[in-house]
């Protein structure tokens, strides 16, 4: 019988091919070589890459017996993770083999900018001894804040505090006791802004996210600011910290990542308070030698038939085809939720109903949680790790499995209890022959709108002219409307617009619906990858 075989199409640590042990074939291709790695791909049962590889739909299309594709490192940036799942190839990633890296990498590009190490270093090497020019500042009693109390951002936390500086943090996806566990201090962004020395970024790059820091935040910061990222490019505004360094409203900066890279011409590096480096937050032997072992793990018990933590893309194991087609709606569901919540639920049940209950449908639990948390951590979230996030934040979770379902074949429900004891829902159903996705219900309101990438709801008083009225405002914002669902619990009581537009709706453009129909509350959700 011949042994599975495994591409290892980019230079990977040799611990890798140890950790796949004698049970392969192994062989090698130049990945970034397009011509050389579609014939090679085409009978291999798994493929390990790094980021120089692209796993597209092509790529896919011409490996027949692929099962597998592991990136050697966090992220799936070059691989295409729908269509690998539409062909039923599992992804596996690597999510925890960098943080160490790109902790520590955070911290030193603090210290670089704090002590004035990199324009220093050139003085010195132009044959310039500028040692009272360059004198810097201490770590030691300082302010140190994280935005993104992720697992990046609480070992940068716990090695800050080692410098004996005070931490705070923003996150509003964390519970204020399980930061002060870490000695840490939860705060809003604008009081970061205000109180931190040092600001260290770990947040994931989401809608959400993008320009979370920009001039606003710099105009209430204090001008001996010392700002880091080395999470993502695009979370702070390049623009707006050129001109608060520029203008000397922030002290400094240090660098790992850009809006976009390669990024080689950035008005940033003129400036002698920004140090910067080309995205080397996992860029050490160790990482790399992590990330090889742990892919060679998955690669094995994923040939194996077994379950693989770090599957991205399905469960390992057995799923019903019945059951299957719940798995992508679920995961939406989970997101629509934390879109509706607004925070993490303290217990969260996943109610599932009708024929599929005939089966395990604990895949749709997980499904549940890893939507639920998709936007909110950093990291990859997988059907593994999504339970011990959960863990993580206090969250408890039930799974409700009823065979009884009154006015749907199947029906899915994620319901949550928040800080505050109020409750959140959201239901959804596949209908038809084609399996379409459904959201039928929202907080207690029968609703019936096809979960699109983007939604928003709206509560208010029931009383005339509001949907005229907000459909006037989202015309006005360029914003299409492909479906409205309006449903109230009274006539006069409270009533629910839910949407689904062709677009994402600009927060201003949020912030005007809510002042002119008085809505209770406005929530909008983007399910796009």
């Amino acid at each position: 019988m011949s042994k599975p075989v495994v591409l290892i199409a980019e230079e990977l640590s040799p611990a890798t091919i140890d950790a796949l042990g004698p049970d392969f074939e192994i062989r090698n291709c130049n990945g970034a070589d397009r011509a050389e790695l579609l014939p090679a791909i085409a009978d291999v049962d798994a493929i390990l890459v790094r980021s120089a590889t692209k796993v597209d739909a092509e790529a896919l299309a011409a490996a027949s017996k692929l099962k597998v594709v592991a990136r050697a490192g966090v992220g799936l940036d070059n691989v295409d993770v729908k269509a690998a799942t539409e062909r039923g190839v599992m992804v596996v990633n690597a999510p925890t083999s960098n943080i160490v890296s790109a902790a520590e990498l955070a911290v030193a590009l603090m210290l670089a900018a704090a002590r004035n190490v990199s324009p220093a270093h050139a003085a010195l090497k132009d044959g310039v001894w500028a040692r009272s020019k360059y004198s810097g500042i201490e770590l030691y009693e300082k302010t140190a804040a994280i935005v993104g109390l992720g697992r990046i951002g609480v070992l940068v936390a716990q090695r800050l505090s080692a410098f004996g500086m005070k931490v705070i943090a923003y996150d509003p996806y964390v519970q204020a006791g399980r930061a002060a566990q870490m000695g840490v201090r939860l705060v809003d962004l604008d009081t970061l802004m205000a109180e931190a020395d040092f600001i260290s970024v770990h947040l994931p790059k989401t809608p959400e996210t993008v320009g979370l820091i920009g001039a606003d935040q710099f105009a209430k910061a204090k001008k001996e600011l010392v700002l880091v990222n080395a999470a993502r490019g695009g979370i702070v505004d390049e623009a707006a910290l050129y001109d608060a360094l520029k203008e000397g409203r922030i002290a400094a900066a240090g660098l790992d990542v850009f809006a976009k890279e390669p990024c080689t011409d950035s008005p940033l590096f003129t400036l002698d308070n920004v140090v910067a480096t080309p995205h080397l937050g996992a860029s050490t032997e160790e990482a790399q030698e992590k990330a090889g072992i742990a892919v060679a793990k998955s690669v094995r018990l994923a040939l194996a038939g077994e379950l693989v933590p770090d599957a991205v893309n399905v469960q390992g194991g057995v799923i019903a085809e019945d059951v299957r087609p719940g798995i992508p709606l679920t995961e939406k569901l989970g997101r629509v939720f934390t879109a509706l919540a607004g925070e993490v639920a303290q217990q969260i049940d996943v109610e599932v109903r009708g024929e599929i209950t005939e089966y395990d449908v604990k895949v749709l639990e997980l499904a549940a949680l890893k939507g639920v948390f998709a936007d909110i951590v950093e990291d990859q979230v997988s059907y593994v790790n999504a339970p011990l996030l959960a863990a993580e934040r206090g969250t408890a979770v039930r799974l409700v499995a009823e065979s009884e379902s009154p006015d749907h074949r199947n029906l899915i429900t994620i319901r949550g209890t928040l800080a505050d004891g109020s409750q959140v829902s959201v239901s959804g159903t596949l209908v038809g022959i084609h399996q379409r996705e459904r959201l039928v219900e929202v907080n207690g309101f029968d609703v019936d709108i096809e979960l699109t990438e983007h939604l928003a709801f709206f509560r208010y008083e029931d009383r005339p002219g509001m949907v005229g009225t907000l459909g006037g405002i989202l015309g006005d914002a360029g914003v299409n409307i492909a479906g409205m669902q309006v449903a109230r619990d009274a006539k006069g009581g409270q009533a629910l617009v839910a949407l689904s537009v062709d677009s994402a709706i600009p927060a201003e453009t949020l912030a005007k619906v809510e002042a002119e129909i008085k809505a209770e509350s406005v929530r909008a959700a983007d399910l796009t990858d």
